[in-house]
């Protein structure tokens, strides 16, 4: 949405593309700091956006002198087939919540078809490090409480940049609570091995979103043109794509077949 910006000269440097779901999600850079419009010229979802504005460039402080350099050697010292099976790994250990949430949907068929994927994963994929599901032509969702909770009724809700955690909504900052507790596989394992595999997840997210870092970087005004497109994006996956959306992933896909 339009309003008044403070221009600035962009650097290269660090930067953290918004996710659908962890830490990754949300560290998106921003080289400069930029002025929230008065009120009435607000994007209808931002009413808060003086304080999102301030907490997207805490995030984007913490990116730049961690996150993205430790993403950056994780991609030098890890083959493409290493980071496509880890990256596979964590796609199949959270499909509980996949299942739980498309049951909460009303809609059981596909939490079967989800279930399916889970099993053949674990099973035939080694835990999970191969997709063997996807070569069988057996179809993967992604669905989270927030997104439940739009299906139940609460559409629209205010965006908010959580600490740390990045861009969301209200709606779908309470979801990430009982995702949480649904997320059962992160209770099987040892603390130490739970932090671990927590850190390496961030990691590999954060290096999968690389390429992503210059299209932000260019932007006129990098929370504006993150916050739209968390918001498209979120949009998008609440109406299981009946919205258009930009190709963004196009450039992840590329990044993970070289």
């Amino acid at each position: 949405m339009g309003g008044r910006r403070q221009q600035c000269q962009y650097r290269k440097g660090p930067i953290m593309k918004a996710g659908i779901t962890t830490l990754m999600a949300a560290l998106l850079l921003a080289g400069c700091a930029t002025t929230a419009p008065p009120p009435d010229e607000r994007h209808p979802r931002d009413p808060w956006e003086p304080y999102n504005r301030n907490m997207f460039q805490f995030n984007s402080a913490i990116d730049r002198a961690i996150i993205r350099p430790l993403a950056v050697g994780y991609g030098k010292v890890t083959p493409t087939p290493v980071r496509r099976s880890i990256r596979n790994f964590f796609t199949n250990i959270r499909s509980p919540v996949d299942q739980i949430n498309l049951l909460l949907q009303g809609r059981p068929g596909d939490a079967g078809t989800e279930f399916a994927r889970f099993v053949f994963n674990a099973t035939l994929g080694l835990g999970g490090l191969f997709d063997v599901a996807s070569n069988g032509d057996i179809e993967d969702f992604e669905e989270d409480f927030g997104q439940t909770f739009a299906v139940w009724g609460w559409e629209n809700s205010r965006f908010f940049i959580l600490p740390l955690m990045g861009p969301s909504t209200v709606r779908d900052g309470l979801g990430r609570i009982p995702d949480g507790y649904a997320d059962i596989a992160w209770r099987w394992t040892l603390e130490e091995t739970t932090h671990g595999l927590i850190g390496l997840n961030i990691i590999q997210g954060r290096h999968a979103m690389l390429p992503l870092d210059e299209d932000i970087e260019s932007a006129y005004d990098p929370y504006s043109f993150v916050r739209d497109g968390w918001l498209q994006r979120r949009n998008h996956a609440i109406t299981d794509g009946e919205d258009e959306l930009p190709d963004y992933e196009s450039f992840i896909d590329d990044d993970w077949e070289e």
